[in-house]
């Protein structure tokens, strides 16, 4: 296959999740004051009743296959036969899923017309390979074609989504680029792999894996999609539009952390099938330095611009907006940890049994404080649910490898980084209570942030002499000194 670049890997893959939230995100502003935050709950809950029937079609695909394509990519007889069978299971389920979903829409869908136009998003899930393609490290081909499909979305929510009226078209928009995002990756498969008759013995020995990596995807989404739909169901649409546009801010930072995870899976498993445990524990260590300083970063600046961007971006009827953020920022240091574990150690070592414990408790903790809280606080109560989750999911996962992993260690990476955030929020914040709410101190609150945290940062960083550090500042020097000469 070819060796592939590990940071030009990350900066593909970031661009890769980031666009999936970007359109949402940048036709926010616009789509809120068309449609207000009923018209976004509406949607909210007909697309994560959707996003229920894609998690159970991809069946744990992407976790699995993504790691066995990459421990067999070496060996093109092993790959064709592996990705055959895996997809023939992948195609089998989902065609199920399409199936039921199309009954829920005839006999039980709130708001048919929205929830049968979300068909076709759950038919995009027969479609979706990506996993064989994070398997094999190709991310730049999926980037550029996402990135094509996805503007061309957004040119047309600009031009076809006018009124309050035009919800429908917003899905259909929605539900049709994820569409044709899922089947372009069809056309150079060839390329890579081929497909061969699948063998029933063979498919059978996938079934079991899958299923193990299938529950704590689903155990995660009863706080990732199902707190929308408690939300929906429990409290107001209102509600579920307020907590709708918040997560889609925090879920970019997530999203950006997520991505150093989907690289390095393949990655450190393919290290792994070569016995080479040394280099990645080493590239564990620096990732618990580097994620979780721009983790940390990115959820002390989010919580400190939360208020002046909620009535900025979305206007003053989403003010409500700014403590959701508050709130669900406190997840993003806890996630970042967690998915490091993940995707760096215990799937890969392929213990599978210990992820699923962790994610099951995250998920028993989130449906009885959201039971208990959303009734009472709306999108608040939903918000108190996700990070008594996600410290669960962190704290246990922790528990489980602690015997294996040094987590003093893991821990002391970035420790320091703490009391620099809250510097910068406490900065951030302040300079919100001085200055009116618009764009112009929304631009301030931003760079006073990056200044704060960025100074403390280098000085950490090279006071402690930081190896990436210190190499990057001998080439900056070797490139201005002969800079100089010339």
């Amino acid at each position: 296959m070819g060796k592939s670049s590990t940071k030009k890997n990350i900066i593909y893959q970031m661009i890769y999740e980031i666009l999936i939230l970007i359109l949402p995100f940048a036709t926010s502003p616009y789509i809120s004051r068309i449609f207000g935050a009923n018209g976004l709950g509406e949607y909210s809950y007909t697309y994560n009743i959707a996003g229920y029937f894609v998690l159970f079609a991809m069946l744990g695909i992407k976790n699995y296959g993504n790691r066995t394509i990459a421990k067999n990519r070496d060996n093109e007889e092993a790959l064709n036969k592996i990705f055959s069978n895996i997809l023939a299971i992948h195609l089998v389920v989902s065609v199920l899923c399409v199936f039921v979903y199309i009954l829920y829409v005839q006999f039980f869908a709130e708001m048919k017309t929205y929830a049968a136009i979300q068909t076709i998003y759950v038919i995009s899930a027969v479609f979706d390979i990506s996993w064989f393609y994070f398997g094999i490290e190709k991310f730049k081909m999926t980037v550029i074609r996402s990135s094509i499909i996805k503007i061309l979305n957004v040119a047309f929510i600009f031009i076809f989504v006018r009124e309050n009226t035009d919800l429908w078209k917003y899905c259909l928009i929605m539900a049709l680029g994820m569409f044709i995002s899922q089947v372009v990756l069809w056309i150079p498969l060839k390329r890579y792999v081929r497909i061969v008759k699948p063998d029933l013995k063979e498919m059978k020995i996938h079934v079991m894996p899958l299923i193990i990596l299938f529950i704590p995807i689903i155990a995660i989404s009863l706080y990732r999609f199902m707190d929308k739909i408690m939300i929906g169901m429990m409290s107001t649409k209102t509600q579920l539009g307020y907590y709708e546009n918040a997560e889609k801010v925090c879920n970019i930072p997530i999203t950006i952390i997520a991505s150093f995870g989907t690289v390095m899976l393949p990655k450190i498993s393919n290290m792994i099938s070569k016995s080479n445990d040394k280099l990645s524990g080493k590239y564990m260590k620096i990732s618990m330095r580097y994620i979780m300083l721009l983790a940390l970063a990115l959820a002390f600046g989010l919580a400190g611009i939360s208020d002046t961007f909620s009535v900025v971006f979305w206007g003053k009827g989403f003010v409500a907006c700014g403590n959701i953020i508050k709130l669900l920022s406190v997840t993003i240091p806890f996630i970042a940890f967690a998915n490091i574990l993940r995707t760096q150690y215990l799937i890969p070592y392929q213990m599978d049994k210990e992820y699923l414990i962790s994610v099951i408790l995250g998920a028993v903790v989130n449906i009885v404080v959201n039971y208990l809280l959303i009734p009472i606080y709306g999108g608040i109560g939903a918000a108190i649910g996700t990070i008594s989750a996600e410290i669960i999911v962190c704290l246990s996962q922790s528990v489980l490898v602690m015997r294996k992993i040094p987590m003093k260690e893991c821990i002391s990476q970035f420790i320091m980084f703490v009391p620099v955030g809250i510097i910068m929020f406490v900065g951030v914040y302040q300079t919100s209570k001085l200055l009116d709410i618009n764009i112009s101190s929304l631009f301030i609150q931003v760079i006073a942030g990056v200044v704060i945290y960025g100074v403390f940062s280098l000085i950490f960083l090279n006071f402690i002499k930081d190896e990436i550090f210190m190499k990057f500042l001998n080439n900056l020097k070797r490139k201005f000194g002969k800079g100089a000469k010339l």
